[in-house]
This record gives C-alpha cells, sequence and structure tokens, in this order.
C-alpha cells in the first residue's frame, strides 16, 4: 500500500456513489483500504457498488437515499454510526445539473429540486457528520461542487448558484469544524460518465479546455485521494479545480 494513500481502518461515505465520479471515488478508496458506505437513490447500484468493495475485502453498506432529503439524510447517518461507529470521509458527491430554456421558464420546483440535491443535502450531511468528526477523532469532508460555479451559464443558472453556494458552504465549514476537520471542494470540468451521452455529439469537439476533450473519471481519483489523505493535512477551505484547464 503507498503510503501516502493508505486507509486502512478508515470509513468513508460517498453519495451518489453507484456511479460516475461518485463509483470511481467509492472504490478507489475501498482499493486503497477504506470500508465503504455508498449512498444513491437506488439500491440496486448501491449493492453493486457495495458488492465491488466486499470482493476488495472492505466492510460495505449500502444505503438507498434521496441526499436531498433531511429525513432521508438523518436516517443515513444514523445507519452509518450504528453499523461502523464512525465516518472518517465523508464525499459529498450526489449532485443534478438540469438544462433550463431561459431564467423565466424555469419552475419553482425545478429550483428546489437543484437547490435541495446540490446545496441543501450536503449542508444537513456535513452539518451532522462534521460536528460529530470535530467531537471525536476528526476526519475530513470533499464536496464536490462544478467548474460552472466558476463559469456559469444561463442555461445551467440554477445549477451554478446552487454549486456556488457549496463553495461558500466549503469555507464556512472548514472555519466551523477546525482545527479537526478538514473541508475543501473539488470543481469537476466535463468528464465522460454516463450523464455525457446525453450531452450534444459535438460538445467535445468544441470544448474549450487547454487539454482538448474531456476527462475520464478515474482522472478525479488522485485529487480526492490528496484531500483525503492525512498527507493533505494544512489544506482545508480549498476550492480546487479539475477541469483540463478551462479558460
Amino acid at each position: 500500500m503507498d503510503p501516502l494513500f493508505d486507509f486502512t481502518g478508515k470509513v468513508a461515505l460517498v453519495t451518489g456513489g453507484s456511479r460516475g465520479l461518485g463509483r470511481a471515488m467509492a472504490l478507489a478508496l475501498a482499493e486503497r483500504g477504506a470500508d465503504l458506505i455508498v449512498a444513491s437513490r437506488k439500491q440496486e447500484a448501491c449493492d453493486a457498488v457495495a458488492d465491488e468493495a466486499r470482493a476488495l475485502g472492505r466492510k460495505a453498506l449500502a444505503i438507498a437515499c434521496h441526499a436531498g432529503r433531511w429525513d432521508q439524510i438523518e436516517a443515513l447517518v444514523d445507519r452509518a454510526y450504528a453499523d461502523f461507529g464512525r465516518v472518517d470521509i465523508l464525499i459529498n458527491n450526489a449532485g443534478m445539473s438540469p438544462i433550463a430554456p431561459s431564467s423565466a421558464a424555469t419552475e419553482e420546483r425545478l429550483i428546489d429540486s437543484v437547490l435541495a440535491l446540490n446545496f441543501k443535502g450536503p449542508f444537513r450531511l456535513s452539518a451532522l457528520i462534521g460536528s460529530r468528526m470535530a467531537a471525536g477523532d476528526g476526519g475530513t469532508i470533499i464536496n464536490i461542487s462544478s467548474l460552472g460555479a466558476l463559469r456559469p451559464t444561463p442555461e445551467i443558472a440554477a445549477y451554478a448558484g446552487a454549486k456556488a453556494a457549496l463553495n461558500a458552504l466549503t469555507i464556512a465549514h472548514a472555519a466551523e469544524f477546525a482545527p479537526k476537520v478538514r473541508v475543501n471542494a473539488l470543481l469537476p470540468g466535463s468528464f465522460r460518465t454516463d450523464v455525457a451521452a446525453h450531452w450534444p455529439a459535438d460538445k467535445e469537439a468544441n470544448t474549450p479546455a487547454f487539454l482538448g476533450r474531456f476527462g475520464e473519471p478515474e482522472e478525479i481519483v488522485t485529487a480526492a485521494l490528496y484531500l483525503a489523505s492525512p498527507h493533505s493535512g494544512f489544506t482545508t477551505g480549498s476550492i480546487i479545480r479539475v477541469d483540463g484547464g478551462r479558460p
């Protein structure tokens, strides 16, 4: 095991952990020794990732949870602590990024859904787990934000605003839960996940990213491992872009 990325004996909870970037980060932690709690809306999808973690010799718990609903978040936290006794690494990855035709045509229920999943949910989950970390042996929280928070466009105005709020929350919680808990955010650009299959066919060819392509899910892994590792112990309240060099 690489001593920089050895998570043996640690417990990681990843929301939206059944696919895409969440799955890549969850399994990367399991491959390096962490026991795993996988949460997303579909139980079957969570079970599949938990089975992969168990095949690596890890303990794993799969929990169906809508990460934008506080009652389900509280049940998730209660179950995680009942089964494992603690959470050392929390990755707030669950999110949604719907496209709107215009601000005037955006419905209130869409705004509510976007804010709930991208901001209110991480707020509550970090509050519940971060306060327990701060009262105990500490830990690290990684919020998966978006480049859209820094480069907003009209069609994703609601999503960009929610992720900008998540960036602000990252800094606020870094201050609130210090010094035992570190809180940071990753800002992915365009990655080749299942979501990308619904994007326009020429989107990648026209990307302004310096690298001229989309990222692969595994290319966010090292950034997440860095923030999860105690070897990044002097990094907190940071907003780190992983976007291929977007101008």
